[in-house]
């Protein structure tokens, strides 16, 4: 994989050219920045900038305007082969609050290791329904320690309004839920994204992130996706790693709220 070649493309397509993640949601261009707004349960913020450094804090000053405006929290996703290089202390001296740093990671379908077996009485079912749903907001709470209403939301919205753009599944250990992951399907593109894979505390190490990776994975090829997206945590960079992903940059969100 050329990996200039694919990162430039994840920022044309994916950044640049990004389409409303849900259906209360809408994208849109402002000079050289691109930003999503939607409802205070969706995802609001600025998706792609190719800022000059002598316009960057007047670009900075504008969102927070916009979204204050509009009362809603939104975030700047910082990429590590973004301009200004600086861009990270002019969003701290604004206000905005870092989240930890992630890891953007892209793999190739047809070369990533997806021969990953699941553990003894463990299966892995498809969430098309708000039970569905329920059990994968479960899983979230209890692995991540985060509330799950937001996910909740926009899980529903895009099963409901958008159900060929998402692929959701539940590992269940008998009835019990142990993991949960989804996958974003972006039609035009030739990527899909990886999201919001966890395991509760008690079942990781034991493959089952793996599988729902390879799982999502044969669903991303089978739909004709090519790359798959990644923003992996710590934890997860070493497991896709051994599976195909390579890393090809970093990503942490600056977050404001006002």
């Amino acid at each position: 994989m050329d990996h200039a070649a694919v990162l430039a493309l994840y920022d044309r397509d994916m950044r640049e050219g990004a389409r409303p993640d849900g259906p209360d949601a809408r994208v849109e261009h402002i000079g050289s920045l691109v930003r999503q707004v939607g409802s205070a349960q969706g995802w609001n913020g600025v998706l792609w900038y190719d800022l000059d450094p002598a316009d960057a804090d007047a670009a900075i000053a504008e969102q927070i305007a916009h979204f204050t405006g509009l009362g809603l929290d939104f975030e700047w996703k910082v990429y590590g082969h973004d301009r200004p290089a600086d861009l990270a202390e002019r969003l701290l001296a604004a206000g905005f609050t870092p989240e930890p740093e992630e890891t953007l990671m892209i793999g190739e379908t047809r070369d990533l290791l997806l021969d990953v077996e699941l553990p003894d009485g463990v299966r892995v079912v498809p969430v098309t329904d708000r039970a569905g749903v329920e059990l994968v907001a479960d899983v979230h709470e209890k692995a991540f320690g985060t509330d799950a209403s937001r996910l909740r939301h926009q899980m529903l919205a895009r099963l409901t309004a958008d159900p060929d753009t998402v692929v959701a599944v539940v590992a269940l250990a008998g009835d019990e839920p142990v993991s949960s992951a989804r996958m974003e399907l972006v039609p035009g593109t030739r990527f899909a994204g990886l999201w919001g894979g966890g395991t509760v505390e008690g079942w990781r190490g034991r493959g089952i992130y793996r599988a729902l990776v390879a799982h999502r994975a044969r669903a991303a090829a089978d739909r004709g996706y090519r790359y798959l997206q990644v923003d992996a945590s710590d934890q997860s960079r070493p497991i896709l790693q051994r599976l195909g992903f390579a890393a090809l940059s970093t990503t942490t969100p600056y977050v404001y709220v006002p």
